[in-house]
């Protein structure tokens, strides 16, 4: 018929069939690697731009992206604003011909002096660096531990998970400040001590979070479907259970990220922590208290704003994946 639409040849089987999705191994046979690899990063790329627009939309995470970004500078480039000093960059260069603290501004220091001529600018920004790497190596090797505690615990259960959640609610009941004092004074003043002590306790937290979700997520339908599928007790749980698990973890570590600097610092205040002259704010703020009746404000204040920057960025980062990461946040 003219003008009308062309007659589509009638199929008897077809009849009463609706198109059913196809799978994503029927999706990947017969494409090239390189097309393999973009329907594999397509939902992903799409997950993470919604994520992002999301942090977008926050205020408090821009800021405190902005806040992470100032001190990634300072981490990544310190020796742009302040010359490593000889062997050991994270020592403070000292001139004894200054033995009193001198004000910003006297004498080329540009953020002032401790006793003996200790440079503070210099402390300061080789102590964002140090502060970094010690959060990091705390939080990642923590997490790592009690990740694999919790997640075997959970799934297997039984005297495994008995043995384990002992042992855990043993570190989690003592308060872990207390706990970390004691070891720390018993190993002696230094900040490998102080690294030793953090990560005999820090682990437990992570445990116990990682072991709650895997107790909710191992009892869901597609569990049972892997496993009846003949998928092993390890591709199960680091594959199915693990991905779906973590997310609640990573909020943990990007907030524990600041309160491990807040603990450093408050361990080395308490001198169980880096000695003097070891560019870490809170030595610097331990010597800076004794100048104080001095006048010597500055000791006190550069180092405390740097500490409030650290702990505030990665606190309002944090809290913004928490609103990213739920599920029904991002309704």
């Amino acid at each position: 018929m003219k003008g009308g639409k062309p007659k589509v040849p009638f199929d008897k089987e077809s009849k009463g069939k609706e198109k059913k999705p196809r799978a994503i191994g029927d999706l990947l046979e017969g494409k090239s690697v390189v097309s393999k690899i973009r329907l594999w990063l397509a939902p992903r790329v799409r997950e993470l731009r919604f994520s992002l627009y999301l942090m977008s939309k926050s205020v408090t995470s821009i800021a405190g992206l902005i806040i992470l970004a100032f001190l990634l500078i300072l981490v990544v480039l310190p020796w742009v604003f302040a010359a490593p000093n000889g062997v050991n960059p994270y020592k403070m260069p000292f001139n004894t011909d200054y033995q009193n603290p001198l004000p910003p501004g006297e004498h080329g220091y540009i953020l002032g002096s401790g006793r003996t001529g200790a440079d503070y600018f210099y402390g300061i920004i080789w102590g964002a660096r140090n502060s970094m790497e010690f959060a990091i190596e705390i939080v990642l090797v923590s997490a790592i531990i009690g990740t694999i505690l919790g997640l075997i615990a959970g799934y297997r259960g039984g005297v495994i998970d008995e043995i384990i959640m002992r042992i855990t609610d043993v570190f989690l009941s003592i308060p872990s400040l207390v706990l970390v004092m004691a070891i720390a004074a018993i190993l002696g003043r230094n900040l490998e001590s102080t690294k030793l002590a953090l990560l005999a306790v820090w682990w437990s937290g992570y445990t116990r979070i990682i072991r709650g979700q895997v107790l909710s997520i191992r009892e869901n339908t597609y569990i049972d479907a892997a496993r009846a599928a003949g998928s092993g007790d390890l591709k199960i749980m680091f594959r199915h259970i693990l991905p779906n698990s973590w997310s609640p973890m990573v909020v943990n570590a990007t907030m524990d990220m600041g309160t491990v600097v807040l603990v450093m610092a408050g361990l080395s205040y308490l001198g169980l922590g880096a000695e003097y002259g070891t560019c870490e704010w809170g030595s610097m703020i331990q010597e800076g208290q004794r100048w104080l009746v001095y006048g010597a404000w500055w000791m006190i204040v550069f180092p405390g704003i740097m500490i409030l920057l650290f702990v505030l960025a990665f606190n309002l980062i944090g809290d913004g994946l928490r609103d990213i990461l739920d599920p029904r946040m991002r309704r």
